[in-house]
């Protein structure tokens, strides 16, 4: 595939801010806005194949209106992050960084390509002392308050190891139109590694719950990015019939060591299946509420969803959100990279991860003619509840010219992902869309 300018690296991002500026970079004029971004035209075609560097777009006819190929989306600007490999830096105040897709075709997710989320200013390194680290459980709704160090953790309780997915709300952001405020992330805030611990509930046991307890909160040692040390950047929380899961721990270790800095060293919790913002990094308290909790970012509209569907660009009353619970259905293709030029008469295997919050993925489809017509893939089953799992297929192209491969995933409820970008909402969370890549065959 040609190599490709700045302009079109950023092209997607153009569109939404300045279409006509956009079309005249590809068309070299404006274009009617019925026919923008749909390249169905013929002579809107011929632009398209040039711009792309491409021979021909096979399925041409089946591209969707409003459809930004793949190829577009792409970008090859390197970002360096001290224990990290590869990584998109989207902000550095806080730092959040995104992974590439074709950097998470590991199984288990490796601690240099898990993304970083950050709401605050992580403690300083220097100053954690895993030794000295304290846990405190309290509350209105905690029987009997207790601090533990993570050595009496490790000796109080039995250990688990889960592999638990983990991703951000609002991965998928940068897809909505008109923009959406916050980190513009695109497919890479997700990861799936393992984590080892005490169960949260045996720990919130242990401590004992009041019958009237609901909720649980957390609170981390980062700070806020206005140096406030009165604020807590984020103090999230889950409802007491997810803390007391299985899978719901106070973790110590990530793929059998220390959980990295950028991901909450020394003790994090880990919800698996909703979103990140839920698993507190850096721990240092959870309390038992008897009532929702009402820490940081807990209110509307953050991590909250409008209760009805809304035009793009609506206000939504705050009254009229709700807050976030189990993340949709969603896949990813991590194998091949997006832009792969190959042979005609080869066959391509390509892969993946699929997961689906609380529930399990049921089936894995693939398509090479903008969801036309779909493939099923082979889909293994999860290492446990709450991992994604992986995918796998072999393609065959018919012809040269330019392809997307498509992935669509359906969860145990019969529910799939959508082709395109689902219901706007003002904070641009749980975009679901099918993950493509682009492909030349020559």
């Amino acid at each position: 595939m040609s190599k490709r300018t700045p302009e079109s690296r950023g092209l997607h991002q153009l569109y939404d801010q300045d279409p006509e500026k956009a079309d005249r970079l590809v068309w070299g004029r404006e274009v009617d806005p019925e026919s923008r971004r749909g390249f169905l035209k013929k002579s809107g075609l011929a632009a398209m194949t040039a711009a792309l560097g491409a021979v021909a777009i096979p399925y041409a006819a089946k591209m969707p209106g409003g459809l930004i190929p793949a190829a577009f989306a792409q970008s090859d600007e390197p970002f360096m992050l001290e224990g990290k490999d590869g990584l998109t830096l989207l902000n550095d105040r806080p730092i959040n960084a995104e992974t590439p897709p074709h950097l998470l075709d590991d199984e288990i997710t490796p601690a240099n390509r898990m993304f970083v989320r950050n709401n605050g200013i992580p403690p300083g390194l220097k100053s954690i002392d895993p030794e000295t680290w304290l846990l405190s459980i309290e509350g209105e709704s905690c029987a009997t308050p207790m601090t533990f160090t993570i050595a009496e953790l490790k000796q109080k309780f039995e250990h688990y190891t889960y592999q638990l997915t983990i991703e951000c709300g609002g991965n998928g952001r940068a897809e909505y139109v008109p923009s959406a405020s916050g980190n513009q992330w695109t497919t890479g805030a997700v990861a799936c590694p393992t984590f080892t611990g005490a169960r949260l509930r045996d720990v919130l046991e242990a401590c004992g719950i009041k019958d009237d307890a609901v909720y649980i909160g957390y609170y981390g040692a980062d700070s806020h990015v206005s140096g406030d040390t009165s604020k807590h950047p984020i103090s999230r929380g889950v409802p007491m019939s997810k803390a007391l899961e299985d899978e719901s721990l106070i973790a110590w270790a990530m793929n059998g060591e220390d959980i990295p800095y950028l991901n909450g060293y020394p003790l994090r919790v880990v919800c698996g299946g909703w979103p990140g913002s839920v698993s507190g990094k850096w721990l240092q308290k959870i309390v038992i509420r008897n009532k929702k909790h009402d820490g940081a970012k807990m209110s509307a509209p953050s991590y909250s969803m409008p209760k009805y569907p809304v035009a793009p660009g609506t206000e939504v009353p705050k009254s009229d959100f709700v807050t976030i619970e189990s993340m949709p259905v969603k896949s990813l293709i991590t194998f091949p990279e997006s832009g792969l030029t190959q042979a005609k008469g080869e066959k391509l295997v390509v892969r993946g991860h699929a997961w689906a919050g609380d529930l399990a993925v049921d089936k894995v489809q693939v398509s090479i003619d903008f969801g036309a017509t779909w493939h099923e893939a082979k889909l293994m089953a999860p290492a446990n509840r709450l991992a994604w799992q992986h995918w796998s297929t072999v393609l065959d192209f018919p012809e040269i010219g330019y392809y997307e491969i498509w992935a669509k995933a359906t969860d145990s409820e019969g529910r799939s992902q959508p082709m395109v970008v689902p219901g706007w909402n003002p904070k641009g969370y749980l975009n679901n869309a099918c993950h493509r890549i682009a492909v030349q065959i020559v």
